[in-house]
């Protein structure tokens, strides 16, 4: 199975851990595309999920040199697994590159002409979106199988920005869904759509959302292997909540999904105690 990797940048976490985890299970990425490290579209979706100080804390320690011989901590807790080499940790995708032998390239546009020709000479049977531009059909066309994402949410009921909190406000058990990309928003045909069931032990919606994308990762991983030998299928969407869009949420709700998050904390403590 031949592999690409899009990412939103060099520095991304979630792309790096996707591509490290590939390579462990054996699946190395015959490349990489990634947009730069200081792409204008992604530090504004950064800045507004993660803030202005935890992003320019984690720009700092990514971008800084090493000092010690201590192992760098990532942000997200549960990609030590993915990230850690020895007694190393991947502080980039061109780490994980030089360790798993493949190349990465770097443009400004994943739809550019020069992505799609890069694309074309690698030949993969498959893509791997982990962040950066809608992608345009010209670019989901040339990987044979096509392109895979992993959605925060059970699809078809939450498409969109901020799925994790929007699950839990409508009522909507919390999942994760690998699914191919088309032209639609997470509107394409189902890999694999699993509930997850460790809501309990998160102590805020930030470790929430972290538990799940390390979760979306396995799942892709998984996803990837059934496709390799053939033991899995893509099923389209229903129709149902065909015009479902959710959109990013506004601090007032999310602070409602917090409280639904620590009473489903709470619910679990009193079974137990019980």
């Amino acid at each position: 199975m031949r592999v690409v990797v899009l990412c939103s940048s060099p520095y991304s976490e979630t792309g790096c851990a996707t591509t490290a985890r590939l390579a462990q299970l054996g699946h190395s990425p015959v490349g990489a595309i990634t947009l730069p490290s200081w792409d204008q579209a992604t530090l504004v979706r950064k800045l507004g999920q993660w803030g202005l100080r935890d992003s320019a804390r984690y720009a700092w320690s990514k971008l800084s040199p090493a000092k010690t011989t201590t192992p760098k901590q990532t942000r997200n807790p549960y990609f030590e697994t993915a990230l850690r080499q020895g007694h190393n940790t991947f502080r980039n995708l061109h780490d994980v590159a030089v360790a798993h032998g493949f190349p990465v390239v770097v443009t400004a546009d994943q739809n550019s002409q020069k992505s799609i020709a890069q694309m074309q000479e690698w030949s993969p049977d498959l893509a791997i979106f982990t962040g950066g531009h809608i992608l345009r059909k010209p670019l989901l066309e040339v990987p044979r199988l096509g392109v895979i994402n992993s959605h925060l949410a059970l699809l078809p009921e939450i498409r969109g920005m901020s799925s994790p909190e929007w699950s839990l406000l409508c009522g909507v058990p919390l999942g994760v869904t690998v699914h191919f990309i088309d032209a639609g928003i997470d509107t394409g045909p189902i890999l694999l759509r699993r509930e997850f069931l460790g809501a309990a032990e998160c102590g805020s919606m930030l470790d929430l959302r972290n538990r799940m994308i390390a979760y979306g990762i396995e799942l892709v991983c998984e996803a990837v292997a059934a496709l390799a030998v053939g033991t899995i299928s893509p099923v389209p969407q229903s129709d149902r909540d065909r015009q479902n869009q959710f959109f990013v949420m506004h601090e007032r709700l999310k602070t409602q999904a917090t409280c639904r998050l620590k009473k489903i904390g709470l619910a679990a403590a009193s079974k137990f105690d019980a």
